[in-house]
């Protein structure tokens, strides 16, 4: 008898779990908000680029000879002075060249001394009669021409001697060795371009970037405009820097033209490189102290249901103070769907734009009251960086929350839709 007992209660709590579960355990779809806060402090709208440093005036130092590198004096890092010597090319072959130019010119002279001479022979007998004009005028073209091979063995001396010199190698200008391509016992040649041998680089506490912009963005871009910028090697570290100049000249590359922007940088400091790759933001525009929004609350929309519970509230607050006594216009405006940017102030259902307030552009900003239903704030919309945007409204208040979007929940009993769990915060002011 025991055993039946408990078996008819086991049977009966089996049922009324399976009764709760399929008759109040399976409630109608939920739907909560994702609210965000809106802000009141600083905004930025920049454009991004990318560029590397580079110090503002470099040098190579070449050779203009060929030879073998006899001596290095400087290394890198080393600060030279101008008209320091930095290298030294072996000066055999030169000492060569010079003694062989200097044994023609004495040839040379020779050679000219004996044109002379013979000349002068010549011209007498042929005042005598007694050399004619072919000897005297072969005589006139040997003087001539032993001049010219002295003159031109004067040049080769000159360039023979002049090359010597080029086998000391001096700095061009006061600066820092940035790179040095040569080794000693190194061969260099000079043939129709000039070997490098070393980098100079002017000043290093003066540096600057060469970003490539879009083309997209280029027009926002102008001289003297302030720079943010960080490198790798200082990630928790904001450097700034101004615009120079903005290149004209465009570069495509993948069917993207690019605009090089040229940005001074102050490296008193030391730490910035020559190389390092720097993340830069052009500080297009800046505004202080302003509303600020995230964009996903200016594109948020209520769904059709929201829309519809929202219109006859607002229809029935306004038949409730008189609304219904207006002309037939206005009532059917109330009841169209634009019935809430209406109740709000009128304008449509713009979203938010990024220009100042000049432009007019105007959103709707959806929140609950204090009552728990549906409202919303018309605003006017100013800058944006992309994430955040400029707002401004009578209605608005810091700390006001602000519904971005709806989450559907399958589980849990039916409920107003206009009286959801909130995420903490304030609400904003109360109806309109």
């Amino acid at each position: 008898m025991m055993k039946r007992i408990v078996a008819v209660i086991a049977v009966l709590l089996l049922a009324s779990a399976a009764v709760w579960r399929f008759a109040g355990g399976q409630g109608e779809p939920t739907t909560s908000y994702r609210f965000v806060t809106l802000q009141k402090g600083d905004l930025e709208a920049v454009v991004t680029s990318t560029g590397n440093l580079k110090a503002v005036t470099t040098v190579q130092v070449g050779t203009q000879v060929s030879g073998l590198i006899d001596r290095i004096f400087v290394d890198f890092n080393d600060e030279v002075r101008r008209g320091q010597l930095m290298a030294r090319i072996d000066t055999t072959l030169l000492v060569s060249a010079v003694k062989d130019a200097q044994t023609a010119l004495r040839r040379n002279k020779a050679q000219r001394d004996f044109s002379q001479v013979e000349l002068a022979r010549i011209q007498k007998l042929h005042d005598q009669a007694f050399s004619t004009d072919v000897e005297l005028n072969t005589a006139k073209y040997n003087l001539e021409l032993a001049q010219a091979n002295l003159e031109s063995a004067e040049i080769s001396l000159e360039r023979a001697q002049r090359n010597l010199g080029y086998s000391r190698i001096y700095a061009p200008m006061s600066g820092v060795v940035i790179e040095r391509s040569v080794e000693e016992g190194q061969t260099v040649a000079a043939s129709m371009s000039t070997p490098q041998l070393f980098l100079l680089a002017n000043d290093l506490s003066k540096l600057e970037i060469l970003a490539s912009v879009d083309e997209s963005d280029i027009g926002q871009i102008e001289k003297d405009q302030m720079v943010r910028f960080t490198v790798q090697a200082y990630d928790d570290v904001t450097f700034m820097g101004k615009v120079r100049q903005v290149r004209l000249q465009s570069a495509a590359q993948d069917n993207v033209v690019t605009y090089t922007a040229v940005v001074d940088v102050d490296n008193t400091d030391g730490r910035l490189l020559p190389g390092m790759t720097a993340t830069v933001e052009f500080l297009v525009e800046t505004v202080a102290d302003v509303y600020k929004v995230p964009n996903a609350a200016l594109r948020f929309r209520p769904t059709e249901e929201m829309m519809a519970a929202f219109r006859d509230r607002m229809m029935a607050a306004r038949e409730a103070s008189g609304a219904a006594q207006r002309p037939e216009g206005e009532r059917t405006a109330a009841a169209s769907g634009q019935s809430g940017a209406a109740a709000a102030g009128s304008g449509g259902w713009s979203g938010g734009g990024q220009s100042g307030f000049g432009g007019q552009n105007s959103g709707m900003l959806w929140y609950v009251d204090d009552e728990g239903q549906l409202s919303v704030a018309r605003v006017q919309t100013g800058l944006s960086d992309g994430t955040m945007t400029e707002v401004d409204g009578r209605a608005l208040e810091e700390g006001m929350q602000l519904i971005a979007g709806v989450t559907v929940s399958e589980d849990g009993p039916a409920a107003n839709p206009f009286q959801q769990n909130r995420t903490g915060g304030r609400r904003g002011p109360g109806g309109f």
